[in-house]
């Protein structure tokens, strides 16, 4: 008995050895490499473009980027090798920016680090100690981003007796009356088949923003109809004017020149002639670019013309009445045609069509 449990003990031991010796052939394979031209990105402020030769053990490659300041575009990424060319444009802002290119083959990620230096001035006019947090230049694409951006629909009458039609970049013919070209937005109001149609466009319309400077360069249409203007309402807005309303910009083509801004509450709104209002001439405000902006605070509303205080209104403690202020609200461009102040003194037809164009829009907000 011993004996047989000795040699059992040993062709076990046996066993387990050429188990051990033999293997599956199962085994894992080892992750793909990746090599790259670049181990890293140190590019200028005024920025650069620059090819990441990309090889790999395996067959297949991707690559992503992390950071938005940079766009990537990639080539060969079906086969063991390619490449990929990174565009950075100018730094506007005083902050060294950062992200990374990260490649990717099977399990094995590569990141190559992406650094940019700070503009030694910043190319944007804020108040100090005021950051960007969001803007659109109007420098790509033909039509506005959706993720940012959300047209109104609306038949004409719906507010103000204006006598546009809102419609969704397209009229029925198909017609742009929204589109991103050369470098701006540009709002067309025209006339087909008997009816105005126009646009009018909301940014960030479900969160908006809370305090901030705010900034567009305009160019204004002419003709006697035209209502043009940069605006904002409440994200979560109820009634009017209770929740208010700020006007950054309006005017009216039979007033050519004048811009003014508005703000409505409660307590101060046009319909009883209460409204806190103001306007000044800006010459050339009608066919060229000017700045209107505004400096929103928990204690103060103040707009401006060219850099110029247009309006300053303050938080005089009387509650929600006179101060719905405290809540996000978003940025309103649209160009209307008629209405109740636009045709206060008719419309003339003959003029269309015609076209607002925005250079940029910016959002600043404290650090």
């Amino acid at each position: 008995m011993r004996i047989n449990k000795l040699i059992a003990l040993l062709l076990l031991s046996l066993t387990v050895a050429l188990w051990g010796c033999g293997g599956s052939g199962d085994e894992p394979k080892p992750a793909p490499s990746i090599t790259a031209s670049l181990e890293a990105i140190n590019a200028p402020a005024t920025g650069e473009t620059y090819v990441i030769n990309v090889s790999t053990g395996g067959t297949e490659w991707d690559a992503y980027a992390t950071g938005d300041f940079f766009t990537i575009t990639k080539k060969g990424t079906a086969s063991n090798s390619g490449s990929v060319t990174v565009t950075i444009p100018a730094n506007p802002l005083t902050e060294v920016r950062s992200g990374s290119v990260v490649l990717m083959s099977g399990t094995t990620r590569k990141m190559i680090a992406v650094t940019q230096a700070a503009a030694e001035e910043a190319a944007y006019d804020a108040p100090e100690g005021y950051k960007l947090v969001w803007n659109d230049e109007f420098d790509t694409g033909t039509d506005l981003n959706a993720d940012d951006w959300t047209h109104e629909v609306k038949n004409s009458g719906w507010v103000n007796h204006e006598l546009q039609n809102y419609v969704n970049r397209l009229t029925p013919n198909g017609s742009r009356v929204t589109e991103v070209k050369d470098g701006t937005l540009r709002i067309t109001c025209l006339k087909e088949n008997g009816k105005i149609y126009s646009g009018r466009v909301y940014a960030k319309v479900k969160e908006g923003w809370k305090y901030g400077y705010i900034e567009a360069s305009i160019k204004l249409p002419k003709g006697k109809g035209t209502w043009p203007a940069f605006w904002m309402m409440p994200v979560n807005f109820k009634s009017w004017p209770a929740d208010g309303e700020i006007d950054i910009m309006e005017e009216v083509g039979y007033h050519p020149d004048y811009v003014s801004s508005s703000l409505h509450a409660t307590a101060h709104v046009h319909s009883n002639g209460t409204q806190v209002t103001h306007e000044m001439r800006c010459p050339g405000a009608e066919g060229e670019f000017h700045k209107y902006a505004m400096l929103w605070t928990g204690q103060n509303i103040t707009t401006y013309v060219d850099g110029k205080v247009q309006l300053s209104y303050d938080n005089r403690g009387l509650g929600y009445d006179d101060w719905p202020y405290d809540n996000p609200f978003y940025i309103i461009f649209n160009l209307a045609w008629g209405g109740d102040w636009g045709g206060a003194q008719g419309v003339d037809e003959n003029v269309l069509p015609v076209t607002m164009e925005v250079d940029y829009v910016r959002v600043f907000q404290k650090k």
